[in-house]
């Protein structure tokens, strides 16, 4: 028996989700996945890890969709309810998907390409009634999921994971993060990435805690759940605090107070996704009373590195490896270094299986020993972790310096003129590469005198050379600016 299916039956009638004004206990969830199960098989004894997509609104129909998935032996393939028809076919076909579960609103867009795809389209809120079936013992060991990547560089690649491997990430959270079955957290974040499927929704379900889900994003609304004092656990992308910090400022002091009070009695606030500037951890913590914790992962190797749950949570680092996760920092060449910047490769039972259909570039992705490598470049000191950038868009290769953009950032956003940046590096012949800004302003600025405030607070090797200013960075659906977007506009 699966580990959700086990834990629903242990935890019964306690609340498991409050979604659409509704309460839905473990038992109810439970049962509505093993309907699902029941409609998925049809007249067959096991889906035999034959993916199912599913594009379905937050809250009990997705937990259910996703859980009558598993039960029916099937691999689980979330569908961004934002994606264009293109995007939802790339995924279809490269899964071979036969089978889609979708919500009304999107049955116009999908029902004329899934009938000329011969896939079958169930229509959550038309569903039958499955008769009593028979589910199948469906092995640990048995793919689980496929996310796909963001494909800033290529096509988006399907990472499968297992549900031995799902199972370890939700257990090496419970560890670090002390989940219980009093947390009661709110999911603000898009399901289809690993964040708020695992983070928020799998491992707070797994020690019996509750999850609420909030349709549409709106600081008003979040604040207001707050406010009602149920909530203790709460987890978003820098983005959201970004959004939160400046709904706050806009009110009065005594608004402020209210919600301050009730803010420092949640057990814990989380960021994580892209880097959390140090700036908005600085600010969230006045208005709020708590300071974040951040922390590490990516689709194919769940959380990696955190910040302790008790204990420095230092700003502008990752922290420390997770429990059952061994991290450790390598040269170009592959070699371990110490005491000086390296990528970061990730091993343990957290890590994915495999790139779906793409052998090639499963086996690229590892070493011949078995180390995940994760392109992030990362330096260690006191035992803590602290992202340096990307390789392919965050390492800037300038005169022979390799020269960190996030850092770049953080020195940029102290000017008062500036809300927020980027910065990427330019194609240049005699540099190799030079320091590109793009910057959101809160006031008028010229270029020139950003730069005469970056000489001022860094060597010259270090400051842009190029400013771009813009109203808004762009971004994807987890609030990581889109750099390669970036760069072509300085062309």
């Amino acid at each position: 028996m699966l580990y959700f299916q086990q834990n629903a039956r242990t935890y019964g009638e306690a609340i498991a989700l409050l979604s659409g004004s509704k309460a839905y206990s473990y038992s109810t969830l439970i049962g509505q996945a093993e309907n699902i199960a029941g409609i998925l098989l049809e007249n067959q004894a096991d889906l035999h890890q034959s993916p199912v997509a599913y594009m379905v609104e937050p809250g009990f129909a997705y937990v259910s969709a996703q859980w009558g998935i598993w039960l029916a032996g099937g691999i689980a393939v979330p569908v961004a309810l934002a994606h264009p028809l293109d995007s939802i076919k790339y995924i279809l076909q490269d899964t071979g998907a036969k089978t889609f579960i979708c919500s009304a609103s999107f049955t116009s867009l999908l029902s004329d390409f899934c009938r000329e795809a011969g896939v079958r389209l169930i229509v959550w809120e038309d569903k039958p009634e499955s008769r009593q079936v028979s589910l199948p013992e469906v092995p640990i060991d048995r793919g689980a999921m496929i996310l796909y990547t963001s494909g800033t560089t290529s096509l988006p690649k399907g990472v499968l994971s297992t549900h031995h491997g799902i199972e370890s990430q939700i257990k090496s959270l419970v560890e670090a993060w002390k989940y219980t079955t009093n947390d009661h957290t709110l999911c603000v974040l898009p399901l289809h990435h690993i964040h708020g499927i695992i983070n928020v929704i799998s491992a707070t379900l797994y020690v019996g805690g509750k999850v609420e889900f909030l349709p549409q994003f709106s600081p008003e609304e979040i604040f207001t759940r707050f406010k009602q004092g149920a909530l203790n656990v709460f987890m978003a992308v820098p983005t959201i605090y970004f959004k939160l910090i400046a709904y706050l400022e806009s009110l009065t002091e005594s608004e402020r107070k209210e919600l301050k009070t009730c803010m420092q009695a949640f057990r814990l606030m989380i960021s994580g996704s892209a880097a959390l500037p140090v700036s908005v951890m600085e600010k969230w913590e006045i208005l709020s009373g708590q300071r974040l914790l951040e922390r590490y992962g990516m689709t194919e190797i769940g959380m990696a590195i955190s910040n302790p749950y008790e204990g420095e949570r230092r700003a502008g680092h990752v922290g420390m490896p997770l429990p059952n996760v061994q991290v450790r920092l390598v040269d170009e060449e592959n070699g371990v270094v110490e005491g000086q910047p390296g990528e970061i490769q990730i091993k343990g039972p957290t890590v994915f299986k495999e790139y779906w259909g793409k052998e090639k570039a499963t086996q690229e992705a590892f070493t011949e020993d078995g180390w995940f490598k994760t392109g992030d470049v990362a330096e260690l000191a006191d035992g803590y972790y602290r992202i340096l950038g990307r390789n392919s868009t965050d390492i800037i290769k300038s005169g022979g310096y390799k020269l960190s953009a996030l850092e770049i950032e953080e020195v940029l956003r102290t000017h008062p003129s500036v809300e927020d940046c980027s910065v990427v590096g330019l194609p240049d012949e005699e540099w190799g590469e030079i320091v590109a800004a793009v910057v959101v302003l809160k006031s008028d600025i010229s270029s020139d005198a950003l730069n005469t405030f970056m000489r001022s607070k860094m060597p010259a090797y270090r400051v842009p050379r190029k400013y771009l200013f813009l109203t808004e960075l762009p971004r994807n659906a987890m609030g990581k600016v889109t750099k390669n977007d970036l760069k072509v506009l300085f062309t």
